[in-house]
């Protein structure tokens, strides 16, 4: 059908959409709250969403595999989520003073994730990558930052550099030169480039996800994580995991625990709000400690906070959420059915002769249209983009939904029957697609 024949009929089945986006252009810059949520012709609107499926204002349902921007591994309004927060509700929405939760949460988050000895909170993953850089510097004493190419850590001045090719060019207007020249930018999966680069520079940390999300997918090698840790070691700086994607979606403990390697500084996001906005900074002691100005006198401590920090909504519903996870069969069963989607689909594609590879990091998965193995952003951004897209959108015209162009994600709500729905319907695109 191709892509333009797939717009027309996704146009007649979401009049009501088009309608509220040429509102929205009225108001919104490109008629969204963010950019990355738009697609061509327009985006659908969505006014329900339960367990697995969401429902848009032409009452048209989808099977989600978007989820929240990965958020909801539980799926979509879970009932014992729900229910934790009209509990807490009906005590107070925000209080901006010291309450219970935040204890009780913090304790949690420390006896599931291996490097949290303490615990910051903050409104969402662009703050906690913020706060978290500026606390390295804090306790390194030195300035230089090292992140790595197809890394995304929000839209933080210092890390928004680099996440799409051709990285020499900005990722947005406005950021100051001045603000960009102490981050060095590092190829991903590649130790040996990544300690050249930094030969002879003194860093303050390097931080890497364990699982490239924005970058297409892209599981880190072990070695490569055990090798960052030692060249931190060596280096005298500090090592920070990003797990706002992994975080409590690869195991527990997240990619920390998957892979085996402790890092000195995590930020969260996510999966940790139970549905709800948060981030979150955790770490060694002697280094969160410096964000503590009773122990650290102004200048020398790492200030971090917000209005809506440890929020008690959020924080009712994160609790809630990591008790859930704890036990960690959930994320097991999760886990081994990403495996059985790849496999599904990568043999789809090959009985159709279509080059393609399916990335899979747990419950997190990406379809590249290319022949290679993709283990780098720049193998991702040689991918067939346009193909992709096209098969997103063959997708949505039988009711499952991706974010054209981005990763899926499997959630607890995903029956079997949905998964099923997934490989057939991508069995039905490649058949009509044809062979190449």
């Amino acid at each position: 059908m191709g892509v333009i024949g797939m717009q027309a009929g996704y146009a007649s089945r979401t009049i009501k959409s088009k309608q509220l986006h040429e509102r929205a252009k009225q108001v919104l810059p490109a008629g969204v709250s963010y950019f990355i949520r738009y697609f061509e012709p327009y985006p659908f609107y969505i006014n329900w969403a339960k367990g697995s499926k969401i429902k848009d204002v032409d009452n048209n349902i989808y099977i989600d595999f978007w989820m929240g921007h990965y958020t909801h591994i539980l799926g979509h309004s879970p009932s014992n989520i729900i229910e934790a927060v009209k509990e807490q509700i009906e005590h107070g929405t925000h209080y901006g003073i010291c309450h219970e939760l935040e204890i009780v949460l913090a304790e949690q988050v420390v006896k599931m994730v291996p490097s949290a000895q303490m615990v910051r909170f903050s409104n969402s993953g662009t703050e906690a990558a913020m706060y978290a850089v500026r606390l390295a510097r804090t306790y390194t004493g030195k300035e230089k930052i090292v992140k790595f190419g197809g890394g995304w850590h929000g839209g933080y001045d210092a890390l928004h550099l680099a996440v799409q090719p051709p990285f020499d060019m900005p990722e947005s207007n406005g950021i100051a030169k001045s603000a960009l020249k102490d981050t060095i930018v590092a190829p991903f999966n590649d130790l040996q480039e990544t300690k050249q680069k930094i030969k002879n520079q003194e860093i303050a940390a390097v931080i890497v996800e364990p699982v490239l999300g924005a970058g297409g997918c892209i599981p880190a090698e072990e070695q490569f994580l055990k090798g960052l840790k030692e060249l931190c070691s060596q280096k005298d700086a500090l090592l920070i995991f990003d797990e706002i994607i992994t975080g409590f979606r690869l195991a527990p403990g997240g990619g920390q625990q998957y892979y085996g390697v402790i890092p000195d500084v995590t930020i969260l996001g996510k999966i940790l709000g139970g549905g709800f906005p948060i981030g979150a900074i955790v770490g060694r002691r002697d280094v969160m400690e410096r964000m503590d100005p009773l122990l650290f006198e102004r200048p020398n401590f790492s200030f971090q906070g917000g209005t809506f920090t440890a929020n008690p909504t959020t924080l009712s519903a994160g609790l809630e959420m990591l008790k859930t996870l704890e036990d960690g069969r959930i994320i097991g069963r999760l886990n081994n059915e990403g495996k059985r989607i790849q496999r599904g689909l990568e043999d789809i594609f090959e009985r159709g002769n279509i080059n393609a590879r399916v990335n899979c990091a747990g419950s997190l998965f990406r379809v590249h249209f290319t022949k290679g193995n993709v283990k780098d952003v720049y193998a991702a951004h040689m991918a067939d983009r346009r193909k992709l897209t096209e098969h997103h959108m063959a997708l949505i015209e039988n009711g499952v939904f991706f974010l054209p162009g981005k990763s899926g994600s499997i959630s607890d709500a995903h029956s079997r029957e949905d998964l099923e729905k997934l490989l057939m319907e991508t069995e039905r695109y490649v058949k009509k697609s044809g062979s190449g």
